[in-house]
């Protein structure tokens, strides 16, 4: 009896050492660090004053997608953690950012940027599954190159002109970009026909998507797309002399541009300068600088600021409204996270076995790269400041769930390579088992 009683013993606490370590998981761990964080965010902004119910909504709501996009969905796949919670740690931040600049302006961004992210993690997941699931893709690529080229050209029949781009179309009352949901066609289509050598297909489809953007005066979104396609075709082909031309035939471009349309020479001529122009076009970059400047290193604190006094900050500036809010080092910090995302993409990237996987999630990283680099550098005034939503951050549906796609074919490809690794252990396995057998045992007469 008493050899019973110890074995019991020694069960149970084998099973609280288990139960203990899965408590300490550093994926765990730093998820659940997010959700506190957020919960507490949502709820002290929510009881300032009086108590807002919709706020106290979202304190419980933003953590728990967060929960889920982050530990649920990957018990179904293996799951590259760390990839998902910095993408989702930036999609809850900008519900914050946008509710707390909610308060006394009688708008609903927040709540609306909440329900987009849900949309976001229901993107993700389809993606994942596209590229984990579809090994054949000939026919339906064809399908994709053909909606995708149907929603280009819609913003040119009935679309609406915001920042001097007609790139948007108005479905039911809700404003659509086109062309940020043709990111994900595009990466399709260049990874399927690349990977394949076959030059042509891919070649005219992104010419048409470039001519289709500079007929709508979408300069931003134009630069991602030709930056995108001309690092791919590096990638794939390790052409360098071709790639040089290409990198000169778009500096050719941007001149062309700069010379044809006058928004753009306004743009340079305010980030050449934006003082000269501080109470007409160069009001907002001077006041993004401005909020930065006055946040300091560690922010005025959360929901407090100016914010509303920079034009178009919920997309263009929502990294000032950061950085004066939780100040210049919180700024840095998410800088650092999409620097560990862009790694992690481009470590992904490198380690896929099949040449559509590599050139997938190659194409979602630099994608996601650059226009993190072209919002944020205009921001600071690196460069002229264009009209590109921060990914994951900035408000807008279409933006949100574009990116969150990306994030889903990046995640996909680390699936894969997961399983590969896994397939190729247990061949490793399965070899030594066999090797360490006797003799006569698997000898054939």
């Amino acid at each position: 009896m008493s050899k019973k009683k110890a074995q019991a013993r020694a069960e149970k606490r084998a099973k609280q050492k288990a139960a203990y370590q899965r408590r300490k998981r550093p994926d765990r761990m730093l998820v659940s660090a997010m959700m506190l964080f957020f919960f507490t965010a949502f709820l002290l902004i929510s009881v300032q004053g009086e108590i807002h119910v919709d706020g106290l909504a979202l304190a419980v709501v933003v953590p728990l997608m967060l929960y889920i996009a982050t530990m649920w969905i990957p018990r179904f796949f293996p799951a590259d953690k760390l990839l998902l919670a910095i993408a989702n740690f930036l999609c809850a931040l900008g519900v914050l950012i946008l509710y707390t600049t909610d308060r006394g302006a009688g708008t609903s961004r927040g709540m609306q940027q909440a329900m987009y992210y849900g949309v976001g993690i229901v993107a993700m997941a389809v993606c994942i599954f596209l590229v984990r699931y579809i090994r054949n893709w000939d026919f339906l690529i064809k399908v994709v190159m053909l909606g995708a080229a149907a929603l280009m050209v819609l913003p040119l029949a009935i679309g609406t002109e915001q920042n001097g781009a007609t790139n948007w179309i108005v479905i039911g009352g809700t404003s659509l970009q086109p062309s940020e949901v043709v990111k994900i066609a595009l990466l399709l289509v260049l990874g399927w026909y690349m990977g394949r050598q076959r030059f042509w297909p891919w070649f005219l489809f992104a010419v048409f998507c470039l001519l289709v953007l500079m007929l709508q005066k979408d300069l931003g979104t134009a630069l991602i797309y030709y930056t995108t396609t001309l690092f791919l075709f590096f990638a794939s082909t390790g052409n360098l002399p071709l790639t040089g031309l290409g990198a000169l035939g778009g500096c050719g471009a941007a001149v062309v541009g700069y010379k044809m349309f006058a928004h753009v020479k306004k743009r340079v001529a305010i980030w050449r300068n934006p003082w000269i122009y501080y109470e007409t076009s160069g009001y907002q970059i001077v006041q993004a600088l401005m909020a930065i400047a006055s946040g300091g290193m560690f922010g005025v604190g959360l929901g407090l600021g100016a914010p509303r006094v920079i034009p178009v900050y919920f997309t263009d500036a929502i990294f000032a409204v950061i950085c004066e809010q939780f100040g210049i080092i919180f700024g840095i910090l998410v800088l650092a996270m999409y620097v560990i995302l862009i790694l992690r993409g481009a470590s992904i990237a490198m380690s896929a076995r099949h040449s559509f996987h590599a050139i997938v999630a190659m194409g979602a990283t630099v994608m996601l790269g650059v226009q993190t680099f072209v919002i944020i550098g205009g921001v600071l005034k690196l460069i002229p400041l264009t009209g590109v939503t921060m990914p994951f951050v900035s408000y807008g549906g279409t933006s949100l769930v574009s990116c969150m796609g990306l994030i889903g074919l990046i995640q996909g490809v680390s699936s894969v390579n997961q399983d590969d690794l896994s397939y190729d252990y247990e061949i490793s396995r399965s070899l030594q088992e066999t090797a360490m057998l006797p003799k006569a045992d698997w000898e054939v007469d």
